[in-house]
């Protein structure tokens, strides 16, 4: 969601306790990460969102406020069940899109984007084509979860659907969702994903020609060799 933008650190509450050190140091990447998208043309605005688990608790960005705008004192953190802990900002909108994720899977981060090629994408068809192998990298091609609102439970089960072996996909009309064991894995997938719907956009639309697509006995060879990927030998 483009979250409206406000500012709500007039307020004198705190919540349950102040942010570990570990939690300070998680918070700070966050928040860069959250950057990225923005400076990466993901986002627009106070759109999109980023979270990050430490332990049992999820640390995510506030709702409305510009990431440019962020310091360590807004640190904004919750629980699994979504009761807030750390900090006085309210958490995101889209925060039960974050906590099915972390409930659901062994993520560690979760990245979801307003990307304008993934978000095209999600209009027309229901499962991104097999434009390229590192589809492979999301568990298979990225499935398009059927619309509903944001910030419902509504969306976030039509999302967990569509992640079923899968660490990434599509949401109809709005966007894209993409976890990992890390900030930086979940970004890049997000980053790839945002790739390749731009890339089978640009093939599928030259007049006259459709693009040649990949098999799933393709996608399986480059699914084994990526478990090997990067290491010696």
């Amino acid at each position: 969601m483009a979250e409206q933008q406000v500012d709500r650190r007039d307020t004198k509450k705190r919540w349950e306790r102040p942010a570990s050190d570990e939690e300070a140091r998680a918070w700070t990447a966050l928040v860069g990460a959250a950057r990225r998208t923005a400076a990466d043309g993901l986002v627009v605005g106070t759109s999109g969102n980023v979270s990050l688990r430490v332990g049992e608790t999820v640390l995510v960005t506030p709702s409305g406020v510009p990431y440019d705008r962020l310091t360590p004192d807004d640190v904004t953190g919750v629980d699994l069940t979504g009761r807030q802990i750390l900090g006085t900002l309210a958490p995101t909108s889209e925060l039960p899109m974050h906590l099915a994720v972390y409930r659901t899977t062994g993520a560690r981060a979760v990245v979801h984007t307003h990307a304008v090629h993934a978000t095209a994408v999600s209009t027309l068809v229901d499962e991104l084509p097999l434009i390229h192998y590192m589809a492979a990298a999301l568990g298979g091609p990225a499935r398009v979860a059927p619309y509903a609102t944001y910030g419902t439970d509504e969306l976030a089960e039509n999302m967990l659907r569509a992640l079923e072996d899968r660490a990434g996909c599509l949401l109809q009309n709005h966007g894209t969702v993409t976890y990992g064991t890390t900030l930086d894995q979940a970004y890049d997938r997000t980053a790839q994903l945002e790739w390749m719907c731009r890339l089978w956009l640009t093939a599928s639309s030259v007049p006259g020609r459709s693009p040649n697509l990949l098999s799933a006995e393709r996608l399986a060879e480059v699914t084994n060799r990526l478990q090997s990927y990067g290491r010696p030998g």
